[in-house]
């Protein structure tokens, strides 16, 4: 490495059957396949299915951003070898990662690599002979449900009723040779780079199939697709299933489970695929990654706790989506959250009547299930207990809520708290955020139902009705009206309209420069007759990273103040309340100064004198950076956001006290200004400015960043 560049260490550990989280910052969902059939469904009806010819892909990427580290994973089917399939990992890498290596998954072996070459240690380095190397693996599809060979860490199984225990005997993952389930396989990334760097993965299917990153289907698939609030949710259908439920309907159940469901923020998309009913699968739905989930074709929508929902629920828990997670005392949320909830959507939707939510919920006050001590699994002698008895001590939690606060909580107010903590949840944060949203009276049962083996009696159609009959606080949450721009440090920064006719129609952006805190206005207001508690999150990308609330009279407005920091440069949408708001994080090499200007008028001491810089866009993005206008004595910084293919001017006012003749730089342009007439033929140079320059002129520090990326399958 040059030794005038000081390069960071960016490790990026990635554990098999983890889930990818914090480093990926804009991962972008595999599309469907050109041969698979695609409908779209805006609104109340299909529209019709268009076929779109077999292809082959483009070529990727069609253009290199750059602060971006891309690498986008290929998939085949190997048709003469069941159980197997191709992996091939595409990378497009940016001119400030100097250094890159890559840890495969246990179990794949490389079948060809071009610009890789293997380590003592087994993982493979960049050679730097290409900016766009590629490695092929092959790996083995089939993981097995049962905790045994291959199986996917944190798989369940859903439960097929009250009182059954399931048969997880079979594959959670299943290639067959003709059509296949597989998981989409991730690596593990270290690199060194000299300015922030971020990170974007995307996967494809080479041949008839679908992917939503995290899974994939092999085979022949007719794609519909429906969107609501913000989220877009894709539903294969491959040929090799006979789906029981119109495709419609199912998209009509999910897209009103969408806009009801307020545990956790909504994903971009969420990736579905019906599974042929007569394979060899143990569980009848499993979820998998951030918000990918297969399920049986033959499953019902009416059924209690229907594994349409409950796979749903899973896509929005981000405590348990998230690289901390839950303890040992509080893993019973995962699925018991999941259960109680797929039935209250069915209760809420009209898919369900109360008599069968009620059977569904009573199943948790019978042996073994009520025997089981919830946040001690070593007492549990089933182990659906968490399934079975967390959904009725769940569901009886959420009643007790909504009558402590007359309507005005519930227990999606506890997880919206703990959603943007820190840290695992606990027994101990599970307890305090449901004593801060329902009161002492409920921390005290929660204790009693989850430390010891008491089990609480389903509630009847009078106490759900006096629970869940209050009308709700008609609250309105978003952006400030009229907001142009957002704070990012020090200084204001305006959203952008695009400059491409390709991007007409297409919302505002806001491009900030990375490493700055976003400060983002929050305008609230009480529409309904009644005081009421507002909740209000700031989200990025399916992940919550403010919070507050506050109580508010009828008829009164609020504002509140929600700050966050990008972890590193990329696409994010922010979501607060029902708006949405693009945001591109870059780094310093987003932006170059293309011409340096300077007033014409004779300059005498005391007097300004205006620089004008020009800049553009370096690469298909937008760019933003902090120019550095700079003097032999002094340098000051002015923000400047470019839009995608565009070119700004920002200025600067300079000030000389002495005749002279000084060099004034910003960026790698440099000019020369004379003060007085008598000036001195010596110039005052900017120090260390000699022909081009870097835009930032202080080196990055070395150190080590260790972001672990998970995958989550529950």
């Amino acid at each position: 490495m040059d030794a005038r560049l000081v390069g960071l260490v960016v490790v990026i550990g990635l554990l098999v059957g983890s889930l990818p989280v914090g480093i990926a910052v804009a991962t972008a969902s595999g599309p469907s396949h050109p041969s698979s059939t695609l409908e779209t469904d805006r609104g109340a009806s299909m529209q019709p299915a268009v076929q779109t010819p077999a292809a082959t892909h483009a070529a990727w990427p069609d253009s290199s951003i750059s602060d971006t580290l891309e690498y986008r994973t290929e998939l085949r089917q190997l048709p003469d070898q069941p159980g197997e399939f191709e992996a091939e990992f595409q990378f497009a890498i940016p001119e400030s990662v100097t250094k890159l290596e890559i840890d495969l998954e246990s179990g794949a072996t490389v079948e060809g690599a071009d610009g890789f070459e293997e380590t003592d240690d087994g993982r493979y380095r960049w050679t730097e002979t290409s900016e766009s190397p590629t490695i092929r693996t092959t790996l083995s599809a089939n993981r097995s449900a049962d905790g045994g060979h291959h199986a996917p860490a944190h798989t369940h199984a859903h439960d097929v009723g009250a009182d059954s225990a399931g048969d997880e005997t079979g594959y959670a993952f299943l290639e067959t040779g003709e059509w296949g389930v597989v998981q989409v396989p991730h690596l593990g990334l270290s690199f060194q780079r000299t300015e922030p760097v971020g990170l974007e993965k995307s996967a494809v299917v080479d041949g008839p199939g679908a992917t939503g990153g995290d899974i994939a289907f092999f085979g022949p698939v007719t794609e519909h697709e429906r969107s609501t609030a913000g989220e877009t949710i894709r539903l294969a259908v491959p040929e090799a299933a006979t789906l029981d439920e119109d495709p419609a309907d199912v998209l009509e159940a999910l897209t009103g489970g969408s806009e009801t469901l307020e545990i956790g923020a909504r994903n971009d998309e969420t990736f579905m695929v019906a599974v042929p009913a007569d394979a060899d699968f143990g569980p009848e739905g499993v979820q998998y990654g951030q918000a990918d989930a297969w399920v049986s074709a033959d499953a019902s929508l009416s059924e209690p706790g229907s594994v349409w929902f409950h796979e749903y629920v899973h896509t929005r828990q981000e405590y348990a989506n998230s690289a901390d997670g839950t303890t040992a005392e509080t893993a019973w949320l995962i699925e018991g959250q999941a259960e109680y909830e797929a039935a209250r959507l069915g209760l809420e939707t009209g898919l369900l009547e109360f008599d069968a939510f009620s059977r569904f919920l009573a199943g948790g006050e019978r042996s073994p299930y009520a025997d089981g001590v919830l946040a001690d699994q070593t007492t549990w002698t089933d182990d659906r207990t968490d399934y079975v008895k967390g959904r009725l001590v769940y569901g009886d939690l959420d009643r007790q809520i909504r009558t402590a606060t007359d309507g005005d909580r519930s227990i999606e107010s506890v997880f919206q708290r703990l959603n943007a903590a820190d840290g695992p949840v606990t027994g101990a944060t599970f307890l305090e955020s449901l004593e801060a949203v329902g009161g002492e009276d409920v921390r005290a049962t929660a204790e009693r139902y989850t430390k010891t083996a008491e089990t609480p009696d389903m509630w009847d159609t009078a106490a759900h009705e006096a629970a869940f009959g209050h009308s709700s606080t008609d609250m309105t949450v978003g952006l400030e009206p009229e907001t142009t721009s957002i704070t990012a440090g020090d200084y204001e920064w305006p959203f952008l309209e695009s400059h491409s006719s390709e991007s007409a129609g297409e919302p505002a952006v806001l491009a900030v420069p990375a490493d700055e805190p976003l400060t983002i206005p929050v305008a609230v207001a009480n529409d309904g007759d009644a005081a009421g508690t507002y909740d209000v999150a700031l989200q990025a990308d399916g992940k919550t990273v403010a919070y507050e609330h506050d109580r508010l009279a009828a008829g009164e407005t609020a504002t509140e103040t929600l700050s966050w920091t990008p972890p590193t440069p990329g696409e994010y949408t922010l979501r607060v309340g029902d708006e949405q708001v693009p945001v591109v994080v870059r780094a310093p090499s987003s932006v170059a100064v293309t011409d340096l200007s300077l007033e014409s008028e004779p300059l005498e001491a005391g007097e300004s004198v205006t620089a004008t810089a020009t800049v553009e866009a370096t690469d298909d993005r937008p760019g933003a950076t902090l120019v550095p206008f700079r003097t032999a004595s002094a340098t000051d910084k002015q923000p400047v956001s470019v839009p995608a293919g565009g070119v700004t001017t920002v200025e600067h006012e300079f000030m000389f006290d002495e005749d002279g003749q000084y060099e004034v730089a910003a960026g790698e342009k440099s000019a020369m200004v004379t003060v007085g007439h008598n000036a001195p033929a010596e110039l005052e140079s900017v120090p260390g400015f000699t022909g081009p320059a870097v835009l930032v002129a202080a080196a990055l520090v070395g150190g080590v960043l260790l972001l672990r990326l998970r995958r989550h399958s529950v």
